[in-house]
């Protein structure tokens, strides 16, 4: 066993007896069904605590030849696969941390350097007897040694992308990197699988990316690997059992990310189906601590996410405060170049910010969202200590109106509506659509008690907002609203009845609050009647 060259399996060994262990074993049987073929390369690229390193140490201790797969998965789900015990131990890994590599080296020359280095000296070691061609160079010495011995490597990265993340102005340095790892690993024989993990896909330079033999994964096109990114919403449920937490909760604060899986149908070929994952870090930390609170922003502080949604680029601040406000944004992630420093557009930020885990991603809308209560404290943050005083007022004014509305006072409901959206000018009242995005922002206090869902299926039509109390929050009033424009309050109030959005709350039992609002264009005064009942 080598520091680097079969490095064994005691990091995965320990990450199973850990108080918490999520099986994603079946992210193997993927790795499988392309290792030794010209599908070979792999790239994962997900957020950071998204359980990338685990999954890399997971891989490592299922191929190398040095350890007993079969005792280690016993009981996991790759054990169930078909060709568990075609590819177990029968591969040389090669497992290296590049964040390491490059802690301790001043240049990418000494970073690549050393890597060279130490693999040929465990290499030679652990084949002294080869009549190598050159054994100052990597490539040919492996190559070598694959020739004499007819075993493949399976290479594992993890952390590749560390580079463009430290060396974000050096395109020279990220250059020689990049053709480091062409040379190394394109069109090698010796190579049964390459698989590398960061947060950024790969970087696109001139013309083509150097490393154009890789398939990517990542958090706009996760591909087969979408349910392996994450925890599931089915894990997490059996973890909330476990530890008596609440699901709903968990829900609020974790959840969000929605991502396109694809699934092999007998009949049909591929299928796509959405998984909506979880923060890994986040959930653990909930359930082994026993509160709800944010845990994924301790290994990055909201400075990061302040730097981005500063940048001056037209129409950027105006999407942030419609996302903060609840809603969504289109994008074309396609021009994006994969590092963080290259952008061109608003549309290059914000699919950064999808990498980065600060925004889900929906596929199918080529949409962007906050994902979840967790984020959205982020976003507050960052904004408190960047000048966007007009969200921080509205939202330090939120909880006001939130206890108007519970308090049935129309009028200081009105008020306060009036006030948010004299704060979001930037949303252009047109349609009741447009004053939506202005009442989520001014219910922002709401989100600690509720789910909100905009545009909910319910009796004949849709109903504009509807607020579910959280099982927490069960003693809070459930709450409908039904937005105009140019009308009246009282339209309002009977187009809720007229079209039964009481079934919006199906299942639900105890008050609810109906809430009519309307924005007269003319006046530019917003009117509110709100009524009580009982289900």
């Amino acid at each position: 066993m080598g520091r680097y060259l079969n490095p064994g399996s005691k990091k995965f060994e320990m990450a199973r007896a850990s108080n918490i262990y999520v099986d994603k074993s079946g992210i193997i049987a993927c790795l499988n069904n392309v290792i030794a073929t010209s599908n070979r390369f792999v790239c994962v690229s997900r957020p950071r605590r998204f359980g990338k390193s685990m999954a890399l140490d997971m891989i490592s201790a299922y191929y190398d030849r040095t350890t007993d797969a079969k005792k280690l998965f016993d009981g996991l789900a790759i054990e169930q696969s078909e060709t568990f015990e075609k590819h177990a131990n029968k591969y040389d890994v090669i497992a290296l941390n590049m964040q390491k590599f490059l802690s301790n080296s001043h240049s990418m020359d000494e970073l690549l350097a050393k890597i060279k280095r130490f693999l040929l000296k465990e290499l030679t070691r652990a084949y002294p007897s080869e009549d190598y061609l050159d054994a100052t160079n990597l490539p040919l010495t492996m190559s070598d040694i694959y020739g004499e011995t007819d075993r493949q490597f399976v290479i594992l990265i993890d952390e590749w992308d560390c580079i463009f993340r430290e060396y974000r102005e050096r395109k020279d340095e990220q250059e020689k990197y990049l053709d480091f790892l062409r040379d190394w690993l394109k069109d090698a024989e010796y190579v049964a699988l390459a698989y590398m993990t960061g947060i950024l896909p790969i970087k696109k330079y001139g013309t083509h990316s150097a490393l154009n033999m890789f398939t990517e994964y990542s958090m706009i096109n996760a591909g087969d690997v979408a349910k392996y990114t994450g925890f599931t919403e089915g894990e997490v449920k059996s973890l909330c059992e476990k530890y008596h937490m609440s699901f709903d909760e968990t829900k609020a604060w974790y959840d969000g990310y929605r991502l396109e899986q694809t699934m092999e149908h007998p009949k049909d070929g591929k299928r796509t189906k959405t998984v909506e994952i979880y923060s890994p870090r986040s959930v653990v930390s909930s359930m082994t601590e026993g509160k709800f609170g944010p845990y994924w922003n301790q290994t990055e502080t909201y400075e990061a996410l302040k730097v981005y949604i500063d940048m001056n680029f037209d129409g950027l601040r105006d999407a942030i405060k419609t996302l903060v406000a609840g809603g969504r944004q289109k994008i074309n992630p396609d021009k994006f170049v994969n590092d963080m420093t290259t952008f061109k557009s608003a549309d290059d930020v914000m699919t950064l910010l999808v990498h980065l885990g600060y925004l889900g991603y929906d596929t199918n809308n080529s949409e962007v969202f906050i994902p979840n209560h967790e984020i959205r404290r982020e976003y507050i943050n960052a904004m408190e200590d960047s000048g966007w005083d007009e969200i921080i007022r509205a939202v330090k004014a939120s909880d006001m109106l939130l206890a108007s509305t519970w308090a049935m006072d129309a009028d200081k409901v009105a008020e306060g509506v009036e006030n948010a959206h004299f704060e979001t000018s930037h949303i252009q009242y047109n349609d009741e659509n447009a004053l939506s995005y202005t009442l989520s922002l001014a219910y922002y206090a709401a989100r600690q008690y509720y789910t909100m869902i905009r545009e909910m299926p319910a009796g004949n039509g849709f109903a504009d907002i509807v607020y579910v109390p959280r099982q927490k929050y069960a003693d809070k009033p459930a709450m409908i609203a039904e937005l105009k424009w140019n009308k009246d309050a009282d339209t309002a109030i009977r187009q809720i009845k007229e079209k039964r959005y009481i079934k919006a709350l199906e299942g639900y039992k105890g008050e609810v609050l109906l809430i009519g609002i309307d924005y007269d264009k003319k006046t530019r005064k917003h009117e509110c009647k709100i009524e009580k009942l009982t289900i």
